[in-house]
């Protein structure tokens, strides 16, 4: 007879089935309000306030909404190719320079070829700025295996050239005559990102987010190069062992890095500003890092992580023109919030295609 017999069933509640980490980025999270709060309490605001404060800002309108998935979409596409380098233990961090040269290539191509069909248009600067992309990081790449240089050290140090090249050309000769501001002239219409929803601001954009998404976790976990990424990212003996290339697979790896960065500038370029600004690519590549770390290195992680930090983002910008938090405050709770998040997630290793 079972020794069951008589003993009350045992009901395990669902609650109690949540993975550990979760909790652990639950309790993260809790603990990032308490901290801001204090921050918020030390420049005289209710944080009561300031939280519904983001919260309206982040989710209050359609317009709030909006304005909250074209921010992340950047952050999307970025993350995704900084997963996919630190799976392979490649340390990309040159994403913003790679975003900076793709709006400048995408912008070139849009100024230089007047091509009337909306699609060709939009298609043909896109592929621009995934070239850009493309060759920037992979510029950094052949720096690294060449020359035996730090690839962080050169993919830093490479976020500082881009910039100063998208400044040089926006005062020389892609900047527009007169302005009072370094920028391009306005792009054509039929370069323009078509809206998603019509009245509104949001662009196809994020559309390209989520499929890149989708399909960056396919080549991960469902191809012979994704399985050498992750070989390479796990062993390198293991990977020189079974015949993988260390130059190629570190190329190939920061080039679709760099392509990924490159198309979120040439989408920050037609779908948002419509014309190539200084200084239009400043922070996305750095907090695309925290997204992809915040995602566990996970393709498809990217996509939650990414809409987080970009309605975060929005609603705490919404806090500081409403109730006056000095701006310098707002960055600081955005950096506390995702470091205790982050340092909740520390000691988990990525683990499986899920």
């Amino acid at each position: 007879m079972s020794a069951d017999i008589g003993q009350p069933a045992r009901i395990r509640s669902p609650l109690l089935a949540v993975h550990p980490s979760t909790w652990r980025t639950i309790f993260a999270m809790a603990a990032g309000l308490g901290v801001t709060a204090l921050l918020i309490l030390s420049v005289g605001a209710d944080p009561l306030t300031a939280y519904r404060t983001i919260a309206l800002g982040a989710f209050g309108s359609l317009e709030r909404v909006t304005y909250g998935l074209n921010r992340a979409t950047p952050y999307i596409l970025c993350g995704i190719g900084v997963s996919l380098c630190f799976r392979a233990k490649v340390i990309n961090i040159g994403g913003e320079g790679q975003i900076a040269i793709g709006g400048l290539c995408a912008t070139w191509v849009a100024l230089t070829w007047p091509i009337a069909n909306p699609a060709i248009a939009i298609g043909s600067a896109a592929l621009g700025g995934i070239a850009g992309g493309m060759i920037w990081a992979s510029l950094a790449g052949g720096i690294h295996l060449g020359r035996g240089v730090n690839e962080v050290l050169v993919t830093l140090l490479m976020n500082f050239i881009a910039v100063l090249l998208v400044a040089e050309a926006l005062h020389s000769w892609i900047g527009e005559i007169g302005a009072g501001f370094p920028q391009s002239p306005m792009l054509t219409a039929n370069y323009r990102l078509p809206k998603l929803i019509a009245g509104t601001d949001l662009h196809i954009g994020i559309l390209f987010a989520l499929v890149a998404a989708i399909l960056a976790n396919i080549v991960l976990w469902c191809t012979s190069l994704g399985f050498a990424w992750r070989i390479f990212g796990e062993s390198r003996m293991a990977a020189r062992y079974a015949g993988f290339s260390r130059g190629r697979l570190t190329i190939g790896v920061m080039a679709l890095a760099g392509g990924l960065a490159g198309l979120a500038g040439a989408i920050e370029v037609m779908g948002i500003h419509y014309r190539l600004i200084e200084g239009f690519s400043k922070g996305f590549g750095f907090n695309a890092i925290a997204v992809a770390l915040l995602a566990a290195l996970k393709p498809w992680a990217v996509i939650p992580a990414g809409l987080f930090f970009g309605f975060l983002e929005t609603g705490t910008q919404a806090m500081q023109r409403q109730i006056g938090v000095p701006s310098s405050l707002v960055i600081v709770i955005q950096g506390v919030t995702m470091l205790l998040v982050l340092a909740a997630m520390g000691g988990l290793r990525p683990k499986g295609g899920s």
